[in-house]
């Protein structure tokens, strides 16, 4: 439904049985056979919409977003993250500040387009799991639009995490054993008939990622030659890529960038059946990580993001843990304090360092205040 009653079709089918996404009813998968919903038609990009550029919000390209046009738009001041350059390894290298969001991440981003989606088809209350960052990003753009969330998280999930989701007022479910028990756990709530509000199942939130993309190009005045960005669930690096494919579409940049998605060695599934194919998934485990925003085991989207990076021309890299740190260390010393999450971009910098093409973007994903000292 739209704000107003009327019907709305949402601009999504089942990837697996090509069924369109009911207009009633806020199902997280297909009712049919269980698939991911995703979007029928390439996300597009309007040359003329960012005319609003004064305004600090990802509104401004809402014609991009999956919404009815008489919605109202969810916002906290999401976007238009600064774009810090620096010079590491004698290139020079840009940061795009995500942990500047409002809640300290990027998942804000998807949470504005989400919970207006939400807040149009009249849904009051939803469950939704997470390691800390969508969980908090959800909770607090739910509380902006009146909608009750509880949200699953794993017991190992950061206690300045827990305890910003509870400040939102959501209800805070903490679930003992590895990430993918969570997500268990809160499917089987959703199978009770609440509204699951997955950021991973649910494509809309990947429209608000694609805005890092036409940020990105807007400061460097043309395409990045490179992109690294860590990878969980991978909507981050999805949004990348459709966000620059829609930007060459419509003739803004005259080339996509190679994207280099990362993973922590502890939990790098996508990372082994890049380098090595299926066979090596088998090995891969759910091992602890300080990484914890990238600790998924099965990526509800991997073959998307897989074939997005080969696409782009760009790689896997799996990180250790020790590197993870030393990164995280070394971005502090240059004044961008981020959680471990965020600092795998800096040793997989080091690995890609001599073949990637400049210009060179890191996205920071999350703020060092969102964790624990370790």
């Amino acid at each position: 439904m739209s704000a107003d009653g009327n019907s709305w079709e949402w601009p999504f089918h089942c990837t697996n049985c090509y069924q369109p996404y009911p207009s009633s009813g806020f199902p997280y998968r297909c009712e049919k056979c269980g698939g991911l919903f995703d979007f029928t038609d390439p996300i597009s990009y309007d040359p003329a919409q960012p005319a609003g550029r004064g305004r600090r919000s990802i509104e401004r390209f809402r014609r991009s977003f999956p919404l009815p046009v008489d919605a109202d738009f969810i916002s906290l001041g999401e976007g238009d993250t600064p774009l810090l350059s620096t010079r590491i390894f004698s290139r020079e290298i840009f940061f795009k500040c995500e942990h500047l969001n409002p809640t300290g991440s990027f998942k804000d981003r998807g949470s504005a387009v989400l919970v207006s989606a939400l807040a149009a088809a009249g849904i009051e209350d939803a469950v939704e799991d997470s390691s800390g960052n969508a969980g908090a990003s959800l909770s607090a753009y739910a509380a902006r639009a009146g909608i009750r969330v509880c949200i699953y998280v794993p017991e190992y999930a950061s206690g300045p995490k827990r305890s910003q989701i509870d400040a939102y007022g959501a209800q805070v479910v903490q679930i003992p054993g590895p990430r993918s028990v969570t997500a268990q756990a809160v499917q089987r709530e959703a199978e009770r008939g609440i509204v699951y509000a997955s950021h991973a199942y649910l494509p809309h939130g990947i429209a608000g990622m694609v805005t890092i993309a036409f940020e990105i190009a807007e400061q460097l005045k043309g395409s990045p030659g490179t992109v690294i960005t860590p990878v969980g669930q991978g909507t981050l690096l999805l949004g990348l890529h459709r966000g620059f494919r829609a930007l060459q579409s419509t003739g803004v940049i005259d080339r996509t960038p190679a994207l280099v998605g990362v993973q922590a060695s502890a939990c790098a599934p996508l990372w082994a059946v890049f380098s090595g194919g299926t066979s090596d998934l088998s090995m891969t485990s759910e091992g602890a990580t300080v990484a914890e925003g990238v600790r998924i085991i099965h990526p509800l989207r991997g073959d998307a993001i897989l074939q997005a990076i080969r696409e782009s021309g760009g790689e896997m890299i799996a990180v250790d843990e020790e590197k993870i740190l030393k990164g995280r260390d070394a971005l502090a010393r240059i004044g961008l304090y981020v959680e471990p999450t965020s600092a795998l971009v800096v040793p997989a910098l080091e690995q890609v360092l001599e073949t990637c093409p400049d210009p060179i973007v890191l996205v920071l994903t999350g703020s060092g205040f969102k964790v624990l000292e370790e």
